[in-house]
């Protein structure tokens, strides 16, 4: 038997600048499953994402999943794409399996925690301030740069890097320092800044988007009074939950938030294609 995609649709050009397309995996012609493939709205034509890659319950463990995986691929070369992504969410273990047997590596992870009612108290010592208009450039500069570096070192071309940690700046924070429902702290131990924290608490969740322990202060436990600053502002402000993103080999981090009681809820992976 063989297994291939056919077309469900014509090529779609979206508004937001991508084309995307849907196929029915099919075995022979016998529909098994789908394909949602579609070009990146920040990387361009140039990356590839899988929106949706299915095999219907009967016809799982039979290696149509690889094929259309692989097939998927191939679409995406005809594109002129260099590169393809894609999106797990911690509980589809099959899926993530068969992506890392393929060759796609984990780039970055969400992760999640739900909230208490009660706001943890920092450590003594410890306190908590906004940051001041002079203190946003600096830091505002220095996270434009950490945040493309941080996709530069996993894989993504060096121009396409800094366009995203343009727009990601630019998208999240429209009005600079004064941006509602971002709050920018500065974490002071004994009377000396050791760090900052970026905190949305827009709709239902807090996100923090960046948390950084000074260099010079860092292996004593400042990232871990950071975080529990961030938990403390997401309570008061009426939040449930609280998430975050950490990129791969980030182990420092990874080890923090898991220890703090995170919980991954998706993996980001990609895989260049020669």
């Amino acid at each position: 038997m063989t297994t291939t995609l056919r077309p469900a649709e014509p090529l779609q050009n979206n508004a937001d600048g991508t084309r995307s397309r849907r196929y029915r995996v099919c075995v022979n012609s016998r529909p098994v499953g789908a394909v949602h493939l579609a070009t990146h709205p920040v990387f361009g034509t140039a990356v590839a994402r899988v929106l949706d890659l299915r095999i219907e319950e009967p016809d799982r463990r039979r290696g149509r999943g690889t094929v259309a995986a692989l097939a998927a691929e191939e679409v995406a070369r005809g594109w002129g794409c260099r590169r393809i992504e894609a999106s797990v969410p911690a509980t589809a273990e099959t899926a993530f399996r068969l992506a890392t047997a393929l060759g796609y590596v984990v780039r970055n992870r969400a992760m999640a925690k739900p909230l208490g009612d009660t706001p943890p108290v920092l450590p003594e010592g410890s306190r908590a301030r906004p940051m001041t208009e002079d203190e946003f450039g600096p830091w505002l500069a220095k996270g434009k740069e950490d945040y493309a570096r941080a996709w530069i070192e996993r894989g993504v071309p060096e121009a396409e890097a800094r366009a995203k940690s343009e727009k990601d700046h630019a998208t999240l924070l429209p009005d600079g320092h004064g941006t509602p429902g971002m709050l920018l702290s500065v974490l002071e131990h004994e009377g000396t800044p050791v760090g900052t924290l970026w905190l949305a608490v827009r709709d239902e969740d807090a996100f923090v988007f960046d948390v950084e322990t000074d260099a010079a202060h860092r292996g004593r436990g400042h990232g871990r009074t950071l975080m529990l600053l961030a938990e403390a502002q997401a309570i008061a402000a009426g939040q449930r939950t609280i998430g975050l993103n950490v990129f791969a080999g980030n182990t420092p981090a990874e080890r923090l938030y898991e220890s703090l009681g995170y919980e991954t809820t998706q993996y980001a992976l990609y895989k260049q294609l020669l």
